[in-house]
């Protein structure tokens, strides 16, 4: 797993500190800066027919809910047992369905007070933002937060004269909405069950920047640019997951070194004290501290003994922050 920290997940650490009240931030800001909201008003959990969409559910669960934030927080973050973890997410989902659900019914009646092709514009250029945060801390820096930009939205595109109270909302709009909360809340649960063979395999930086051009493509789908129906979106999402899981990255050597090391053949010094595999039984030491500190013998230019093999500062592995 890069030794990298997520900037959103970093940023947030320091202001709510916990494991679980970090995990529950992630995955409630949605809820709160406006994002969820302005996709269920721009259609994106919907058919044109009015019907749940299947690919927008998804995407929105696993793109919005869930993503590269939540996997790092889950991986690098919570301790305990798979069960203190996935109760713990369970409970969360408990919370962040029925709001989920709540802010369809009243996001139907706050869509009479807008006028629909402005907004719809907005709610492609927030997705925009977060993808770009996402992307890189340092143009996260430079933009307005989600939140800013919905607020924008929502004055730009006032309709007052249209107002109607729907005190009856869609249930198939009601069912879209909590299905895309579940399926971010089943995400985060299948990366807690399978945490211990995840942690150290993914790398978080590459899945970090594929997530950002996902919510990218996810945009571009909300805005009506994108000249296909097919869930683009969900499709770099998977092959970004692919190619960030990566079973040799991390301790393979190590562990292959202690394996050679039990065996007998390699164990046993022959007639002149060497080993079987031809070195000398110092040999395996020296191997051994070579593959735990990869930089043995280095020094920085300060003059100081570089930290256990993880890059400094200027070496880091994520090129985006």
């Amino acid at each position: 797993m890069s030794v990298s920290r997520h900037p959103v997940a970093l940023r947030l650490e320091q202001q709510v500190g916990g494991a679980t009240r970090l995990l529950a931030t992630v995955m409630g800001l949605p809820l709160v800066d406006g994002i969820f909201p302005a996709l269920i008003i721009a259609g994106a959990l919907t058919t044109a027919a009015g019907d749940p969409s299947v690919a927008g559910i998804l995407q929105t669960g696993l793109l919005i809910f869930g993503g590269s934030a939540t996997v790092a927080v889950i991986l690098a973050e919570m301790d305990g047992t798979r069960r203190e973890q996935l109760t713990s997410i369970l409970l969360l989902g408990a919370l962040l369905i029925p709001v989920a659900v709540a802010e369809a019914a009243v996001a139907e009646t706050i869509e009479t007070l807008l006028n629909f092709e402005v907004f719809h514009r907005f709610a492609g250029l927030v997705i925009l933002a977060v993808a770009a945060k996402t992307a890189s801390s340092k143009v996260g820096e430079y933009l307005p937060s989600p939140s800013i930009i919905i607020g924008l939205g929502l004055v730009a595109s006032f309709n007052p004269a249209g107002f109607e109270l729907i005190v009856n909302p869609d249930p198939m709009r009601l069912l879209s909405a909590g299905a895309a909360a579940g399926t971010g809340v089943g995400f985060a649960g299948a990366v807690a069950l399978f945490a211990p063979r995840l942690r150290g395999n993914v790398d978080i930086d590459l899945f970090r920047f594929g997530s950002s051009v996902a919510l990218g493509m996810l945009a571009l789908d909300v805005l009506g640019l994108m000249p296909t129906q097919a869930p683009v979106a969900l499709g770099v999402l998977g092959v970004t997951a692919l190619f960030a899981f990566d079973p040799g990255s991390d301790g393979a050597d190590l562990d292959e070194f202690v394996a050679d090391a039990a065996s007998p053949e390699s164990a046993t010094p022959n007639a002149n004290g060497a080993v079987a595999d031809g070195g000398d039984s110092g040999d395996q030491s020296d191997d051994y501290d070579a593959l735990v500190d990869d930089s043995a013998g280095e020094t920085d230019d300060d003059g100081s003994e570089p930290g256990y093999g993880y890059p400094g500062e200027e070496e880091s592995r994520a090129p985006w922050l």
